[in-house]
């Protein structure tokens, strides 16, 4: 369904693939858990519920963006950027996207570059269709993220503890005028946590980290097999 996470899913199985031993297990490629079952050999891709990240690993992503939408509150200099109550929001495209129809027939709003994200002081993470893959990005901004929801989650999301990388912001919002006011009037708490986010991305998040997460995955995943392994001769080999 997504041809860019099938290409890096062999990407890093061929970094690793000489110090792996022989198992089998199928990659889950589309967005969400699609084995309700823990005995099953599936590895999901790139993202899984919450109530459900008993039943499967999660692998790494590399897409580079996604369909959240992502809010941008005070500007660098300070002032607060409001949107006009005369502008009508738009829909963006996302992985699916085939025509207008999938916009309520009006042309896609048009993209903004992760540069331009750098302008804004606090940038919001909001949930796509399911975990939000532009995520480990904002973090690079030296931006406070504001993490909205708890429900799905990426490979590394375990790692990062709010108030120490992000502020956790619940769902519904219910939370965000106090929790803008806190950033607001304790600006230099908030900038270390935003600090502590970028170093965490910066040193656990490099290409040789996840190529390291890959290796060991597949390694304990290998150990949790209960069955010899046999070559399937029908198999096209990846090289």
């Amino acid at each position: 369904m997504f041809p860019a996470r099938c290409d890096g899913n062999e990407h890093f199985i061929l970094e690793v693939i000489k110090k792996l031993p022989d198992m089998e297990f199928v990659i889950n490629t589309r967005t969400g858990l699609r084995s309700p079952h823990a005995n099953n050999p599936y590895l999901s891709s790139p993202s899984v519920k919450e109530d459900r990240v008993m039943t499967s690993c999660t692998l790494p992503d590399i897409l580079g963006g996604g369909t959240s939408c992502v809010a941008y509150l005070p500007h660098r200099s300070g002032a607060l950027g409001r949107t006009k109550r005369n502008h009508n929001p738009e829909l963006p495209k996302n992985q699916a996207w085939k025509s207008e129809a999938d916009t309520l027939h009006r042309p896609p709003a048009k993209e903004i570059r992760l540069e331009d994200h750098c302008d804004y002081k606090y940038l919001f993470n909001f949930r796509g269709v399911a975990a939000s893959f532009r995520f480990k990005h904002l973090f690079l901004c030296d931006s406070v993220v504001f993490h909205v929801g708890s429900a799905w989650l990426e490979f590394f999301y375990p790692a990062m503890k709010p108030w120490v990388h992000y502020i956790p912001v619940k769902e519904d919002l219910s939370d965000v005028r106090d929790l803008l006011e806190f950033a607001k009037e304790n600006d230099d708490v908030v900038h270390e946590i935003a600090k502590r986010g970028r170093q965490f991305i910066w040193d656990h998040l490099r290409m040789e980290d996840v190529t390291c997460y890959w290796e060991t995955l597949l390694k304990k995943y290998a150990k949790l097999l209960k069955f010899k392994t046999k070559k399937n001769k029908t198999y096209k080999q990846i090289k």
